[in-house]
């Protein structure tokens, strides 16, 4: 796909599958809307509304020094190259997507998030005729009734939703320029979001996965599926503790390839 990474990892719900290719809408604080399409090794785009910029594109790999007291899962992550992420640019999907992730597993969050942006997100069509759908918007998700919410299965994410839908009305413009170690403690201060969901939040957002909770169940499954044989430890502190010390100073890209080769060997769809 290119000189300096092999693919895009595409595992935020918001990527929606059409046959072999992967496609998502980027929507920008300024109103820009970008469609991002990825075709085998092919990555275009186009912009949907004016003003749109491209997405941040970084790129991840690992260290040959990085996870040696692993060496079959640092094998099995340097298989896969180079690999790059797009940061989402919309700091409040971002922090949605998080707190609808809580608790429930990655299949049925991307369930969650793309019904909810299909029934009450802003419909975009793109130049091939299909639509598309954003996730909704903060005033839209108050405007909700209780009814609403329990006709998608999203009662449980109800009140954290709309907590963090208010309070983005609140900080969100200011949020956006925080550093990514300040947001994660300024979005703690949201009721229902603890340190799991800022951490995945900030993630996706600034794509520095130092601050994504390495230790969940996600990260853990990866690890465990890509290096078998190795020893890991049943519990997430014991994992945590276990992880920081295969990652020293390469906990970002460690954390990012292990969910990188998940969404290669895992359903993502």
């Amino acid at each position: 796909m290119s000189d300096t990474y092999r693919f895009v990892i595409a595992e935020h719900a918001a990527w929606r599958v059409a046959g072999p290719d992967r496609y998502r809408v980027f929507a920008f604080p300024d109103g820009g809307q970008r469609l991002v399409t990825i075709s085998g090794n092919r990555l275009s785009s186009c912009p949907l509304a004016a003003g749109a910029g491209w997405p941040q594109l970084d790129v991840f790999a690992l260290r040959e020094t990085t996870a040696r007291q692993a060496p079959e899962l640092a094998q099995s992550l340097a298989a896969l190259g180079a690999v790059a992420r797009f940061r989402t640019t919309d700091l409040w999907e971002a922090i949605a997507t998080a707190i609808i992730r809580q608790v429930i597993r990655a299949a049925h969050a991307r369930r969650l998030y793309r019904s909810f942006c299909d029934a009450h997100g802003q419909r975009i069509t793109c130049p091939d005729g299909s639509s598309y759908a954003l996730f909704p918007a903060p005033a839209t998700v108050l405007d909700l009734s209780d009814e609403q919410f329990a006709g998608l299965g999203m009662t449980f994410k109800r009140r954290p939703l709309r907590a963090a839908a208010a309070a983005y009305l609140k900080h969100g413009a200011r949020w956006q320029n925080l550093a990514p170690g300040v947001l994660t403690g300024e979005l703690q201060q949201v009721p229902r979001i603890g340190p799991w969901t800022a951490g995945a939040a900030v993630a996706d957002f600034s794509n520095d996965f130092a601050y994504y909770p390495y230790a969940d169940l996600a990260v853990r499954t990866w690890a465990r599926k890509a290096a078998p044989s190795c020893p890991w430890p049943d519990s997430e502190q014991a994992f945590g503790r276990l992880w920081r010390s295969l990652a020293g100073d390469q906990l970002a890209p460690l954390t990012l390839l292990t969910l990188a080769w998940g969404s290669q060997h895992g359903d993502t769809s």
